[in-house]
Order: C-alpha cells, then structure tokens, then sequence
C-alpha cells in the first residue's frame, strides 16, 4: 500500500508539474506575439534602426551576410527614412515559456510609410525570456520572394498536446548531429523524412512559404546537389523546444554553388524531437 501511496503521488507530482508549464505557455504566447508587433510599431513609428535596437538581445544575431552581433551592426547604421514593416502570421513558444518565435510576412518601402512597398518576404525571429520576464530577439533571419496574393490577417498557433518533460527525453543534440549527417551522406530529402514534423514550415529564397511534410519533401525531392554544414553551430533548448544555426554550401561536382545560413527549429512530440520550422537563406553571390 505505501509503494502504491508513493506512485499515486509520483503521478500527480508529474501531472502537476505538466499542467503548471502548460499554463505558463499558454500565458505568454499572447506575450510574445505582442512584443512582436510592437517591435514591428516601434519600426513604423522610430524607425527601423531604433526598433532593432531596443528589440534585440545584446547577444541578438542578425545575418549581414554572415552571423554577426545585430546591436553592433545596428549601431553603426545611418538613420533611414526607409521601412521595414512586418506582421507575425504563426508563433509558438516552449512549454516553460522561455523560448519561442515569430514568422510572417514583411514588406519594404524605401522612402517610408507612405511609399510603395518593392520587395517582399518572411521574417523568422527567434525570442528568448529575459530576467524581467520580456521577451527579446535572438536570431533573425529571413527570405524574400515575389509579391504574394494577400497577406495573412491574423496569427496562429499549433494544437500541440504538451509533452511530459518531467520524464527522461532524447538529447536534442543527438537529433539535430544526425539529421546533418544523414542530410550530407543521403541527402536532404532522407533527412527530412525522418526529422521533418507533419506540420513543418519551410522558408526558402524566392518561394513562399511551404507548409507540410508533404509538399516539404516535393520541394527537396529533386535537389541532386550535395549538400555540407559548418564546422560551427549554435544549439539552445528549452522545455521542449529548441534550435539550431548554423552555415551551409551547396555542391555540384567540385563547384560550390551556393553559400547560406540555415536555422531549424525543434520540437519535443510523440517521444523524439522532430523539424518544425526549417529556413534556408543563400548569401547572394558577389
């Protein structure tokens, strides 16, 4: 009976311990998606060089072309009249509330609000909990492509079940190392089928978003080039969630024909850690 008592209590322990993180997560998704629009606000009213700086962590990475310190860049760039305006259309966020991030539609116009907007694309930003409880950008990244038919109105979210964290789980690492090794060996279409959620999210150059494992593995299926990854990697986890920066090239023969950075974000579902969010962005060509 005293094994049977301490169970019980082991379980409710754990039950408690789900509940609590899935109500924190709830709480602070509406956060984040706030803090996103008033970072895209703040661009519109001060600014972009003025948004990006109160927005990003000290630690933010932005890419220019390559992975750089964002408040170091921004500081040394003139004032613009120009516009970078944007809006989330998906977010999520761990279970613990500490990490989560934004993707959607931007727009440029260079003389301002008032101008006619010339290029187009997805943003991806990547947030992380702060001591005083805000949220603050630590990777941005993104792709343009051609002007989409509409824009969407509204964000959403996934339907995830929460996981229970409290028992032992895959070492993300483990996932993220194979999934470069299978995508350089045999390519990225197998790696993608074996890491990919159903649910995936792609941005790649001049495309617009895919959406699905599906129409995912059709966008790769005929990609015959090799494909290597840096030496280097940035990998943060949280909860169930985490990501992962690093550089690719592409290879035809012995010819590289395409430099970029790439960023996956994963998460924790169903017992493994699978490919939620996956963008690609190549560094144009001098």
């Amino acid at each position: 009976m005293k094994k049977l008592l301490i169970i019980l209590l082991a379980n409710l322990m754990i039950y408690s311990y789900a509940s609590a993180q899935n109500e924190t997560s709830k709480s602070d998704l509406p956060k984040l998606v706030e803090t996103e629009k008033s970072f895209a606000r703040t661009a519109a009213e001060k600014g972009t060089k003025a948004a990006f700086l109160e927005f990003l962590a000290d630690d933010g990475i932005v890419f220019n072309p390559e992975a750089t310190n964002g408040k170091e860049l921004w500081k040394t760039r003139p004032v613009s009249p120009a516009l970078l305006s944007w809006q989330p259309a998906y977010a999520d966020i761990s279970s613990n509330g500490i990490l989560g991030y934004t993707t959607g539609d931007w727009e440029f116009r260079p003389k301002g609000k008032m101008d006619t907007p010339v290029a187009f694309g997805q943003y991806f930003t990547i947030w992380r909990k702060q001591s005083d409880g805000n949220y603050k950008a630590v990777l941005d990244l993104g792709v343009s492509h051609p002007k989409p038919e509409k824009t969407v109105a509204d964000w959403k979210t996934s339907n995830d079940k929460r996981e229970n964290l409290s028992e032992n789980k895959p070492v993300v690492a483990n996932s993220v190392n194979l999934f470069y090794d299978t995508a350089t060996t045999k390519g990225l279409s197998n790696a993608y089928k074996m890491f990919a959620a159903e649910d995936v999210r792609f941005l790649r150059e001049e495309k617009l978003p895919i959406t699905g494992k599906k129409d995912a593995l059709a966008a790769v299926k005929n990609v015959k080039s090799k494909i290597s990854f840096g030496k280097k990697m940035i990998l943060q986890s949280a909860g169930d969630l985490a990501y992962s920066n690093t550089t690719y090239q592409l290879i035809n023969g012995d010819k590289i024909i395409e430099k970029g950075n790439t960023v996956q974000v994963w998460k924790f579902r169903n017992g493994k850690w699978q490919i939620v969010m996956d963008v690609f962005s190549p560094i144009p060509q001098k």
